[in-house]
């Protein structure tokens, strides 16, 4: 007997509960692993390396990794990477639109000032950087149309 609109409804939401369940419990082992990392990293140095310095450290070298992997892609594939960078940055709209319109407590009704409006800057350069990736994409997909008149390209 098949399930009524509002038996599968209430499968859906029991689901979603169970969903939910299970990614405060995978966010609670993140915060402590990382809690954990963090203190086995601290008690390591000896308190000689402050975590600002750690995730400093961390941003640079992803800085020189980024660089060296865009210089040796050849130009070929400049088209790809630039599709890859529209879709990364379509994740950081995504970001920045949380962080300008989502509450983030009970207490708080929308987000601090400063943190809507950084959102709001990342969702404008982010919305720059897709936006003139599609124009730059469209104008070298327009370099390779034959013009008119002109006999087709041959193929080899």
């Amino acid at each position: 007997m098949a399930d009524t609109p509002e038996q599968l409804l209430q499968h859906a939401r029991d689901a979603a509960d169970m969903a939910r369940q299970a990614a405060d419990a995978a966010q609670a082992y993140a915060d402590q692993i990382a809690s954990t990392a963090g203190a086995a990293a601290h008690a390591a140095t000896g308190g000689a390396i402050d975590p600002f310095v750690f995730r400093f450290a961390i941003f640079v070298l992803a800085i020189f990794v980024g660089y060296y992997v865009v210089w040796s892609v050849t130009p070929a594939l400049h088209t790809p990477l630039m599709s890859v960078t529209n879709a990364i940055s379509s994740v950081i709209v995504v970001g920045a639109l949380l962080s300008v319109g989502v509450a983030l407590g009970d207490t708080f009704e929308s987000g601090p000032l400063w943190a809507r409006g950084l959102g709001f800057l990342a969702l404008i350069l982010a919305s720059i950087n897709i936006f003139g990736g599609f124009l730059v994409t469209q104008r070298m997909l327009a370099m390779y149309k034959p013009k008119d008149g002109a006999a087709p390209a041959r193929k080899h």
